[in-house]
């Protein structure tokens, strides 16, 4: 349940800021910056530190290596689907609602990845902190 609320969160995070509807961040600060500066760029910026704890707890965890790997796995994955004829490459909007879902499922399993180590080996992740 807590990989879901993750994964959740990162997906949410993600189609807020852009997806191929209307109703998204990057649609409306571009069509309200100028009547709406201080609101666009307090959206931005919320966006911009919640994109930072998710990025620098996903690169913690499993690594540039590991994202580009969980990545190309769902690719491939995507790449199976397209081949059994399950999905169509002609939609785009169906295209990059897959690449939100892909991103979105790389962030949920980069910051729930030393949660499943843990569980798995038993071995516990911690921050290296310098005692002074």
């Amino acid at each position: 349940m807590a990989f879901l609320i993750r994964w959740l969160i990162a997906f949410v995070l993600l189609a807020a800021t852009w997806n191929p509807t209307s109703y998204n961040y990057v649609r409306w600060a571009t069509e309200n910056w100028e009547t709406q500066l201080p609101v666009t760029v307090l959206g931005g910026l919320i966006l911009t530190v919640v994109y930072i704890v998710y990025l620098r707890a996903t690169l913690r965890s499993i690594g540039p290596i590991g994202m580009a790997l969980v990545a190309a796995v769902f690719a491939a994955l995507i790449w199976v689907l397209i081949d059994w004829g399950w999905l169509q490459t002609g939609n785009s909007v169906v295209n990059q609602w897959l690449s939100i879902l892909l991103a979105s499922l790389v962030l949920g399993i980069g910051l729930s990845w030393s949660i499943l180590r843990r569980r798995i080996s038993g071995q516990v992740d911690i921050d290296d902190v310098d005692e002074e």
